[in-house]
């Protein structure tokens, strides 16, 4: 049995629905907060990962977890050493955890310390553990879905920077094959779009699948501040300014590890935006 947290975002929905028609036998695991739609078969477990005795009751019976911290636990909550060992104490084997390529480029910043923790406390583990590397989330852009349906407009900072955004459903991919397939125990794999795609292109790709122009609204880094901190914390909001705005290199860089994880090219910004344009009309 696959344990899958955070079940109900946008990785996690699509992670239960593939590994369900798979074959697979999975519980979906959210703290409730989002009404919850699964395929048949799957059984529902509520739970909060910051809190160890309900996690245990959650996974229990599981051999793998996909394990995703979100919100307040993405800067706060307990030692990941003590996450690891409950869930272990339930029986899981193999963990899934979903990290993030900015814990490797930029190791110093404070959004990312407890990410790296949880890194390393699978490395130094008695766990079967993959670490699943994103970059930005296309899936970002559902924040344009309010002023695209009203207004027919996209307000985003640093318009003319580009990074290779990831379909999550990629994400969910590349972790459906960790959790059920050998060969990807201590792997850590950096998953990013085929190419780079800034946010004006994004607009564009947008308006194409629409089939209607959009207008594009460049924000100051302090107006897209004040719209982050509505949905999270400090720490996460600074650091991602910090990669929209000013890029590494290494975050720029297309990764090959979708391909050689699915044997498939990565899917692109504008393909994304053609199966998700119905939440914009």
């Amino acid at each position: 049995m696959i344990a899958v947290t955070g079940a109900t975002g946008n990785v996690g929905s699509v992670l239960v629905r593939t590994l369900a028609e798979a074959g697979e036998k999975v519980v979906a695991i959210s703290r409730g907060e989002k009404p919850v739609d699964l395929p048949p078969g799957v059984e529902h477990r509520r739970a909060d990962i910051g809190d160890l005795e309900q996690l245990s009751a959650a996974v229990a019976g599981a051999e793998a977890l996909f394990l995703l911290i979100t919100g307040p636990q993405l800067v706060s909550g307990p030692e990941p050493e003590r996450v690891l060992h409950a869930v272990a104490a339930a029986g899981v084997r193999r963990v899934v955890f979903v990290s993030s390529q900015g814990a490797v480029t930029r190791p110093d910043s404070g959004g990312y310390a407890r990410t790296i923790a949880f890194d390393r406390a699978l490395a130094a583990s008695d766990l079967e553990w993959t670490s699943v590397r994103p970059g930005a989330f296309a899936a970002n852009t559902y924040a344009w879905i309010e002023p695209v349906r009203t207004q027919r407009t996209v307000f985003a900072p640093f318009g003319d920077v580009g990074l290779p955004v990831v379909d999550p459903a990629d994400i969910a991919a590349v972790a459906a094959a960790a959790l059920t397939q050998d060969g990807h125990n201590g792997q850590a794999y950096t998953v990013t779009g085929p190419e780079a795609v800034t946010p004006r292109a994004q607009a564009e790709a947008l308006a194409a699948a629409l089939g209607e122009p959009l207008n594009f609204v460049e924000l100051t880094r302090d107006q897209a501040r004040v719209n982050m901190l509505r949905f999270m914390p400090e720490s996460v909001a600074d650091h991602t300014l910090e990669i929209l705005g000013t890029p590494t290199a290494a975050e720029q860089q297309v990764s090959g590890d979708v391909q050689r994880v699915l044997g498939r090219p990565a899917t692109s910004y504008a393909d994304w935006a053609q199966r998700n344009i119905p939440a914009y009309r």
